[in-house]
């Protein structure tokens, strides 16, 4: 079960606001990977709050499937997200988009990730921020494409929740699920803000290994030693985790496998997300060792990483 403060609604009535609700899982028997996504955008001006979203599936032998729901004026939901026939609630993802129809069940193991230093997410001091409250999350349940039916049985993947002012400039993530109870995450992003447009882009990055605390300690200060390359089909991070080690990040979208998704900021801003739940990453963790970098371990996900690349 989710922490519920987490999966609250963080909202309070004011203008100029983002709040949104994704999971991504991936089926181990078939291939399939799902992105559900949940929206509410409150306008800059004076437009009504509305929920709405999409769920996309990456099947391995067909072309990528999106479907999207709403918008549907926001009722203000005791707990979770609530937009018409869409739920995400505690434990529950359902709803229909279009020829779509799921009814999912979440079981979760290990803490949340604050993928952001958890005083960004309570506090609100920066433009957005995410937090992933769930991200060893295992789905059971079913979804309906059309005629075919996929049962979901221990799907692996991640529920996560952004909060702020809209969207960057461009930015890329990534959740990869190394195997064992060990998890990446990575949000990097340029800012739209006047005066911070002009600045590289920011990392934010978590590993999560067995027997260690959720590294780096401080992934603000951190994303100072940090090194982003933005592209349309992926992207890199290359950088110091502190403690004597480095991780370096190579993200690839695949061009069969990935959506173009777009949307609406707060402000009126069209957005166009590349989003693949079938993309590849590599990712290895380095330490100094006489003067050099040397490999630790390194890890190859070659259809079962979640990733996107944003603002292209």
């Amino acid at each position: 079960m989710p922490d519920a403060d987490l999966a609250a609604s963080r909202w309070r009535g004011q203008r100029g606001r983002l709040e949104v609700w994704y999971s991504t899982l991936t089926d181990p028997s078939t291939g399939t990977g799902i992105w559900v996504h949940h929206e509410l955008v409150v306008p800059s001006d004076d437009r009504a709050p509305y929920g709405h979203g999409w769920i996309a599936v990456f099947r391995p032998d067909r072309a990528p499937v999106l479907e999207r729901f709403g918008p549907h004026p926001w009722a203000t939901p005791a707990s979770g997200f609530t937009a018409g026939a869409v739920e995400h609630v505690a434990d529950r993802l359902s709803g229909t988009a279009g020829a779509v129809r799921w009814d999912l069940r979440t079981v979760s193991a290990g803490p949340p990730m604050f993928t952001f230093p958890s005083w960004a997410w309570h506090q609100e001091l920066l433009p957005a921020a995410q937090v992933v409250p769930e991200p060893q999350a295992r789905f059971n349940g079913t979804v309906r494409i059309g005629e075919d039916e996929l049962v979901l049985d221990g799907a692996v993947g991640a529920n996560a929740r952004i909060y702020g002012h809209g969207n960057g400039l461009r930015w890329g993530w990534l959740h990869a699920d190394l195997g064992d109870g060990e998890v990446c995450e990575v949000v990097t992003a340029i800012s739209k803000r006047a005066g911070l447009r002009r600045l590289p882009a920011l990392a934010q990055v978590q590993l999560r290994l067995n027997g260690e605390p959720d590294r780096p300690g401080d992934p603000l200060v951190a994303a100072l030693g940090q090194r982003t390359r933005l592209h349309r089909d992926g992207w890199t991070v290359k950088g110091r985790l502190g403690g004597g080690r480095r991780l370096e990040i190579d993200v690839r979208l695949p061009e069969d496998q990935t959506l173009d998704v777009s949307y609406l900021d707060p402000d009126g801003r069209m957005l166009v997300c590349r989003n693949s739940e079938r993309a590849q990453a590599s990712i290895k963790l380095l330490r100094r060792e006489g003067g050099s970098w040397v490999a630790e371990r390194d890890w190859f996900l070659g259809s079962t990483a979640h990733a996107e690349a944003g603002g292209f």
